[in-house]
């Protein structure tokens, strides 16, 4: 059996879902890809989370093939395909049916950030994609769910919004490894809980929800070390969702705070270990 290791930990990682309280039935899958063969492993099509083990996950190539395995995989699986070819600085993704995720992605709503819980793990907004066409669906849903993610990313940096809502359909979310994107995961659904209770409250006190929204430089000060990469990347000057007050020096210059560094030749982007 090839990949042990990772299937070993792509198992740990999709038996997470449901412990963390983000997944019924099998609405959800967890993947890590090994860049140095160009192969990734990925949760079997419809397996109760009781039948599974590390020898049924499936392994895949980029273009969604199964190289090896026994079951169909995900159905996701050309999404998690095309995010693998299209970012290279990632190295885990999950996607899952959420509560309330799931309920901003089908009101078409990003996730404003109205504090440091959310500040911790993005550098403003869960972002919302588009929802897909007629057209999109009937060709090739899932690869094109993919093609829609990425779409909406133009201009956005992976590493500094570690995922996602696609439209009438629910969140993504990606890291270091398929531990980093479970944990992603939880705090997406921890958020949207969060934002949407602040901005039922905010309704109910009669407070215009703007001030509530967190100001630039807290941004800065929780997201940002206090050393800036020499080689910098382009970013906005200020982070959607959050107020424009206080935009800090460095993210006015443009340049790409240490959490999303580019190492050394070869290696690939550090994750920030953001903790409380």
């Amino acid at each position: 059996m090839m990949l042990r290791e990772l299937r070993e930990r792509v198992y740990e990682a999709n038996m997470d879902l449901p412990k963390h309280g983000l997944v019924v039935f099998t609405w959800g899958n967890a993947s890590e890809i090994d860049r140095e063969r160009g192969l990734f492993v990925i949760k079997p099509s419809g397996v109760d989370y009781e039948r599974l083990s590390p020898e049924n996950m499936v392994v895949c190539d980029l273009d969604g093939r199964v190289v090896e395995g026994e079951l169909n995989p995900s159905s996701d699986t050309p999404t998690h395909a095309l995010l693998y070819q299209s970012w290279d600085s990632i190295g885990g993704i999950v996607h899952t049916h959420s509560a309330a995720a799931v309920s901003w992605a089908q009101a078409g709503r990003f996730i404003p950030c109205y504090g440091t819980t959310q500040v911790d793990y993005f550098y403003g907004e869960v972002p919302c994609m588009r929802g897909l066409s007629k057209e999109e669906i009937e060709e090739a849903y899932e690869l094109n769910t993919g093609k829609v993610i990425v779409e909406g990313f133009e201009g956005k940096d992976p590493v500094a919004l570690p995922g996602c809502l696609v439209r009438n359909h629910g969140p993504f979310t990606w890291g270091r490894d398929a531990a980093q994107a479970v944990y992603h995961a939880v705090v997406v659904e921890e958020i949207a809980r969060m934002s949407r209770d602040t901005e039922l409250l905010c309704h109910t006190a009669g407070r215009p929800i703007d001030e509530a929204l967190a100001p630039q430089y807290l941004l800065d000060k929780h997201y940002l070390p206090s050393t800036i990469c020499a080689s910098t990347v382009p970013m906005p000057t200020t982070a959607r969702g959050c107020s424009a007050k206080g935009v800090s020096g460095h993210v006015a210059a443009g340049r790409r705070p240490r959490a999303m560094v580019v190492g050394a030749p070869g290696k690939e982007y550090e994750w920030a270990r953001h903790t409380s």
